[in-house]
């Protein structure tokens, strides 16, 4: 007697589960979706998180065939809304990969098969790409390639590549890992109380043996962070004062950088003039400033743009954000996050293992 043929599957088979938290982004996340939805060379679903938004994020989200859209469960006691958001949309994934994507975020063509391919090729169970950044205002772009050239310096892909090197990082806005070692480091929910829960996902993978891979992706990824000086004052401050071990120092080392490569330009200027031709030699740190700076990747024009105007707006930033954790309250997106911090600084298990005691902890409040 012949076997009875298979049942059907319910659901058709997919590779990889694109999850996109999404609290009041109607102004990014059409373009977002538009861009994945048109991926191919991999089956995949996409499920949109609503964060409670108060715009037509949710209208967007449910314009596109084929995308889910899903409100975040209750947000729990001290966790971010963000990672309350991708909590929600692992749990309704059912792919073997999950990609962690930002609304703001751009994927060009073929990048999720592209991002896959490598992943496994690399035999990664995080990737993690730095996305190209769209700058528009004065403000973006006089201070963002100072910010990224900082942070370039602070964690070198390179070695963040290299399993034992201590250095570890991620770039919320661009995570493809997989599922089975996401859940064993307990996923999102184990860094659900985390302002900088990118590098904790990442350190999560590292301490329990599973591989990082970190580069950056301007072929895979592009976004604008931030539309106006309020966001971008707003999300740095909340972030900073996390990203880099001392706060007080850099902002100093950067102001006196930027004032000794102005004043050493202003000689070479008056020696040039005055046919003083052995002081030119001067304006040599103004291009040492110039190839610091070149590490973001940003243009030309940008990166000229920022070495005459961005270290005085990051020193502010930096020290603000320093200020906005030493007082314990830090916003971003309407909601209050009042932080409880041993010590405001880089946790060390962010270049080392984590120690219990300098976790950070946060309550939240709308």
């Amino acid at each position: 007697m012949d076997a009875s043929p298979p049942l059907p599957p319910q659901f058709p088979a997919v590779e990889v589960s694109i999850i996109v938290p999404a609290r009041n982004e109607e102004a990014n996340l059409g373009a977002c979706l538009e861009s994945l939805t048109a991926q191919t060379g991999v089956a995949f679903e996409i499920i949109v998180v609503d964060d409670e938004s108060s715009d037509r994020t949710c209208e967007i989200a449910r314009s596109f065939a084929g995308v889910r859209v899903v409100s975040a469960a209750p947000r729990p006691d001290r966790w971010t809304g963000k990672n309350n958001a991708v909590v929600t949309g692992a749990k309704q994934a059912r792919a073997p990969w999950l990609l962690l994507t930002d609304a703001d975020t751009v994927h060009l063509p073929g990048s999720l098969a592209r991002a896959l391919n490598e992943a496994k090729n690399e035999h990664a169970d995080l990737l993690s790409y730095s996305p190209e950044q769209v700058v528009s205002t004065f403000a973006e772009r006089a201070v963002m390639p100072v910010i990224f050239a900082e942070l370039a310096a602070q964690y070198p892909p390179h070695k963040v590549r290299d399993q034992n090197s201590g250095v570890v990082a991620a770039n919320g806005q661009y995570l493809l890992v997989r599922r089975a070692a996401y859940d064993a480091v307990g996923g999102h929910a184990a860094v659900a109380t985390e302002i900088l829960e990118d590098v904790a996902l990442a350190r999560q993978f590292r301490n329990a043996g599973y591989r990082v891979y970190f580069r950056y992706g301007a072929d895979a990824v592009r976004t604008r962070m931030y539309r106006s000086w309020s966001q971008l004052r707003e999300g740095w401050t909340k972030n900073l004062a996390l990203l880099f071990p001392r706060p007080s120092y850099l902002a100093f080392q950067s102001l006196a950088l930027w004032i000794v490569a102005w004043f050493s330009l202003a000689v070479a200027a008056s020696a040039a003039i005055n046919r003083r031709f052995p002081w030119i030699v001067l304006a040599a740190l103004w291009l040492l400033l110039y190839r610091k700076i070149r590490a973001a990747n940003f243009s030309t024009m940008n990166n000229l743009i920022a070495m005459a105007f961005g270290p005085p707006i990051f020193a502010y930033l930096l020290l603000r954000s320093k200020k906005a954790h030493a007082n314990g309250r830090v916003s971003w997106k309407g909601r209050n996050y009042n932080v409880e911090i041993e010590s405001v600084r880089v946790p060390m298990s962010m270049s080392k293992p984590a120690s219990s005691n300098s976790s950070q902890r946060l309550r939240t409040g709308n």
